[in-house]
């Protein structure tokens, strides 16, 4: 298949969730993306103690962990072998099913499916179900849960441990959360199809269970995400420099005020993407479709979409309180004088929409924006105001005026325009390479967002919080006279102080702890220790309560005991 016809298996795969029994549903969508096999054990019944019984006669599993107590059935869906993997996948002859490869070594993948009993789940709660059931195995257990109208699917990386290589050590669990049946986001469709097998093979050429492994952990990267959507960012700003215009009180240089400028728009709008991911935005405000029914000559090249919505949106919404019983009109249109340079009443009054013209009809405009809730915060903060100087004199550095004479110019295409190529070369120092682009919106719309910021031992495949500061440095770097040049070469180069953090309090951790034991057993615990640190070979980064709380406790004896080993 083609990749415009996988994409179209899965969804027409997730449409069968619902409609037929968990096990034929999810083997199909496994199916679609190129993963099949005979090796199949049916549970009748599937539930959660006939599982148990069949894959846990030891009573391994802790139900508390594993939490039992939320699973409403649960199927052994197939083993993947070799044998599948070279009939299904071209040019594979050579895998090679028991080639350790780094201190790895898998010979098979399992494949579960558990429908869960309430319609949401944490990131924590996936990832400790999946952790309890990778301990019953000696190879990897991929797990789709399903939950309400969603499936989560759910894989754990796992190696060889260092002093036992008959155990294996389970590290980070990743996780593509929340994949809706009715109607999948479009990064989750362009996930599952980097996932399927014949995408994989393309890209990576695996010959064996371990290098599949890698390709997918490679597919699954949440760093890798954030680098992909900072290029699409990154050629959309130095595309937009030149395309649009901004007041000249913004600086005296147009390079500069235009870099400056953007970056703070991109900023305040990957903010609200969060927000929206909330469901505190309504969806229609970022519908091209729903736009042109709401504004006047939306989608020409006039600046109608950044007028009339989002300087609406940051400055007389999110900066703005909400209407109330005791305040019924705080969020209203301004009233204006028909003279053009004429001065009334809420002349300079940024927390009252403008651009009343550009609505076809206002009234309407403003019940969509009433819902969303106040940010008592700077950043949505209108920036123009009356020079401390001279209070005659006005700066203008956002531009929010609906005056004839406002010169800001951000026209519609940069946020809805399809995919077209220009020439950056200039900007990066390149020569006859071509840049593809497209509308700042519809790039946002092609990535899943999420509000929860991933963990060494836990990730989502999606954008977390953390790039929002991510983004801003970057780009800043990108108009410093002193950085510009190396932020424009690296553009897909990220810094990573979430790595720098975790890797800066483990190894304080380690030093501690080796300082307070004694002298002669620092060599003896010195691998024990990072161990421990890792509780018991699991990759736990700890917050700083937990540093301080394991600090406080260093003189108790069991701690050193565990320690030493």
């Amino acid at each position: 298949m083609n990749e415009q016809q996988t994409k179209q298996a899965i969804i027409n795969a997730l449409g069968n969730f619902g409609k037929r029994p968990l096990a034929d549903a999810a083997t199909a969508l496994l199916g679609a993306l190129g993963y099949k096999s005979q090796k199949h054990i049916s549970l009748s019944p599937n539930t959660p103690e006939n599982f148990l019984s069949q894959f846990d006669q030891s009573g391994r599993i802790k139900p508390e962990q594993a939490q039992i107590q939320e699973w409403q059935s649960a199927d052994f869906l197939f083993q993947l072998t070799g044998e599948e993997i070279q009939t299904s996948a071209k040019g594979l002859s050579l895998f090679d099913s028991d080639k350790k490869v780094n201190s790895q070594l898998i010979q098979s993948y399992l494949f579960f499916a558990i429908r869960l009993k309430k319609p949401s789940y944490s990131r924590s709660d996936l990832a400790a179900i999946t952790r309890a059931l990778n301990r019953l195995f000696p190879m990897p257990a991929l797990i789709l849960f399903v939950h309400g109208g969603a499936l989560t699917l759910s894989i754990i990386n796992r190696r060889l441990h260092k002093r036992d290589e008959s155990k294996d050590v389970l590290e980070k669990v990743t996780l593509i959360k929340d994949i809706q049946f009715a109607n999948p986001h479009r990064a989750h469709i362009e996930i599952l199809s980097d996932l399927s097998l014949e995408a994989l093979q393309s890209k990576h050429a695996f010959t064996n269970f371990v290098e599949l492994h890698n390709a997918w952990q490679k597919t699954l990267d949440s760093s890798e995400l954030n680098k992909r959507f900072y290029r699409e960012v990154a050629d959309w700003y130095f595309w937009a420099c030149d395309e649009v215009r901004f007041p000249k009180d913004a600086g005296k240089d147009k390079k500069t005020r235009n870099a400056v400028s953007l970056i703070r728009l991109i900023t305040r709008l990957i903010f609200v993407w969060f927000v929206k991911e909330k469901r505190l935005i309504p969806e229609e405000l970022f519908d091209q479709r729903k736009l042109a029914e709401l504004l006047k000559g939306f989608g020409q090249k006039d600046t109608i979409y950044y007028k009339a919505i989002l300087q609406n949106l940051f400055f007389a919404t999110l900066n703005t309180e909400m209407n109330t019983t005791e305040k019924p009109d705080s969020r209203r249109f301004r009233t204006r004088t028909n003279q053009p340079r004429g001065r009334d009443q809420h002349y300079m009054v940024h927390n009252l929409y403008r651009y009343r013209d550009c609505f076809k009809e206002p009234d309407q405009a403003l019940k969509l924006f009433a819902t969303i809730p106040f940010l008592n915060g700077g950043l949505f903060e209108c920036l123009d105001a009356f020079d401390e100087k001279d209070p005659e004199k006005v700066v203008r550095i956002d531009g929010f005026s609906d005056r004839p004479d406002n010169e800001l110019h951000v026209p519609d295409h940069l946020f809805f325009s399809d995919e077209r190529t220009v020439d950056l070369n200039e900007v990066y120092g390149t020569r006859n390479k071509r840049y593809k682009v497209r509308g700042l919106i519809n790039i946002f719309d092609s990535y899943k967002f999420t509000i929860n910021e991933n963990t060494p031992i836990e990730e989502e495949i999606a954008l977390d919080p953390e790039l929002l500061g991510q983004v801003f440095e970057n780009l800043l770097a990108s108009y410093n006279p002193e950085t510009e040049t190396t932020a424009r070469k690296q553009t897909g180069s990220f810094y990573t102080p979430r790595e720098i953090v975790n890797y800066m309090v483990d190894e304080s951790l380690i030093l501690y702890l080796q300082n307070k034991l004694p002298p002669n057993t620092t060599d003896k615990v010195n691998e024990r220790l990072r161990h421990l640190v890792a509780y018991n070979d699991q990759p736990h980064r700890f917050s700083s309560g937990e540093v301080n709380t394991l600090i406080n406790a260093i003189d108790n004896v069991k701690i050193l005991d565990l320690a030493c080993g």
